[in-house]
């Protein structure tokens, strides 16, 4: 029997294939760029109900997140009776959506001059994470229900589901049901970074989560960012790792704590969903989410996920390049409250760019949206705890190809595989049947 040193390296062989090839598993040719919208469950979990639904809408569209990007709105766990209908299709609860659940697909299909879209959840297991009925056995029947009632996106959990039910076999159905609707649905994983889903994700949907749920803490944050640093090689146009949804507008994280969270996020590549009450939004938790330069870091056409590049104890630079060879860097202060620096400077030297260190560089701040000047060698910016600055780093005339440089080098990779050492292992199933086939 192989040993797992031997089975991990078959793994990344066959993500390398994955990668090298386009996405004949998923035909959906959707999420190009990493897709934004809204999900119900940060805010309200399973309570959820037609108002609040049609709300959302009106509110995505008339306070400019629809035009911001955020164009997905997803109905996740809740919505469902406790028990299918005799014709086997999973009934939407009627108590809370009394007009039906197709009327809510087209309200949230009317609203906007280009419309919103419309997502929906079900679970990979026999029963959902609320213990509603799961689509474990019955992928097509579903997916075509989807289908008929407009869904553009399904989120697909990991709940119920026994050590038996090998994890792949169980996500790659769902792909191949939603396949054969003929309806491009949107297909995101909501598998918690189980089975080391970025090697094979690629090949199975659009975006699968590195992480279990996000809360609204900033320990919680940052076992989500961690447990993403060293993977950005496998995200690109069309797949992407995904740390869990946004937590910006929860009780929970500071002003600086919530754009810190929406800047990395933003540089990993991470599909970019709001989990907060519209209805109650704060103006500084707009403001953090509408960031247009921060969000055109996020949609850049390059497709390149940003990653970990240089680490000193709790300060950090993130760092990923942008179309045209200029790079979007994060400066991250992650001391702890409490500590003798409230603010520390952070330097980002143009080598661990992939820049020449003689080169003259714009460098710009994100979410002020002003040039700071043009700099050589390094740029060092203040940057308050729990924070980071959000810059964009753009190279004056060279002959040298920036755009091509990568954040997973083999000194970043070493850096990042450090961190990813430190944490808590996920679970895992068998890896020997890791092999998916397309």
């Amino acid at each position: 029997m192989p040993s797992p040193s031997e089975w991990r390296s078959t793994l990344a062989f066959i993500a390398v294939l994955c990668w090298a090839q386009p996405l004949h598993g998923l035909n959906n040719g959707l999420s190009i760029k990493p897709h934004m919208g809204y999900n119900t469950w940060n805010c309200f979990y399973g309570s959820i109900s037609e108002d609040i639904i049609k709300s959302t809408a009106d509110i995505m569209v008339d306070s400019g997140l629809k035009k911001a990007g955020y164009e997905y709105l997803v109905i996740d766990d809740g919505w469902s009776e406790l028990n299918r209908g005799n014709d086997g299709k999973i009934v939407a609860d009627p108590t809370k959506f009394p007009s039906g659940i197709k009327h809510v697909s087209d309200y949230i299909h009317s609203k906007g001059k280009h419309c919103l879209k419309y997502g929906m959840y079900s679970d990979a297991g026999p029963k959902t994470c609320l213990g509603l009925p799961g689509s474990r056995g019955n992928e097509e029947l579903d997916a075509q229900y989807f289908a008929d009632l407009g869904v553009d996106f399904l989120k697909y959990d990991n709940c119920a589901a026994g050590p038996e039910d090998w994890i792949v076999d169980r996500y790659v159905a769902m792909r191949d049901a939603l396949n054969d609707t003929g309806r491009p649905i949107l297909y995101s994983m909501c598998n918690w970074g189980v089975g080391d889903s970025w090697l094979w994700g690629p090949k199975v949907a659009n975006s699968w989560r590195t992480t279990g749920d996000i809360a609204a803490s900033w320990d919680s944050l940052l076992r989500c960012l961690d447990n993403t640093v060293g993977l950005s090689e496998f995200a690109g146009p069309g797949a992407w790792n995904d740390p869990d949804m946004l937590e910006v507008g929860n009780p929970g994280l500071t002003v600086n704590e919530q754009r810190a969270h929406f800047a990395l996020w933003a540089l990993l590549k991470s599909p970019l969903f709001i989990g907060a009450d519209l209805r109650t939004l704060s103006r500084e938790a707009k403001e953090i989410l509408t960031a247009p330069e921060v969000i055109a870091v996020n949609q850049d056409p390059l497709g390149v996920a940003g990653d970990l590049i240089w680490k000193q104890g709790p300060l950090e630079v993130y760092a990923g390049p942008l179309q045209g060879g200029g790079r979007a860097v994060a400066l991250f202060n992650r001391h702890a409250i409490g500590t003798q620096y409230p603010i520390s400077n952070i330097t980002v030297a143009w080598k661990d760019l992939g820049f020449d260190s003689d080169v003259e560089a714009t460098v710009r701040d994100l979410h002020a949206e002003k040039d700071l000047g043009t700099f050589t060698t390094s740029f060092t910016g203040a940057v308050d705890i729990h924070d980071a600055r959000m810059l964009r780093i753009t190279p004056h005339k060279s002959k040298v190809d920036y755009e091509s440089w990568r954040p997973w080098s083999k000194e970043n990779k070493a850096l990042q595989a450090s961190v990813r050492s430190s944490l808590s292992k996920l679970p895992t199933s068998n890896k020997r049947r890791m092999a998916v086939t397309s």
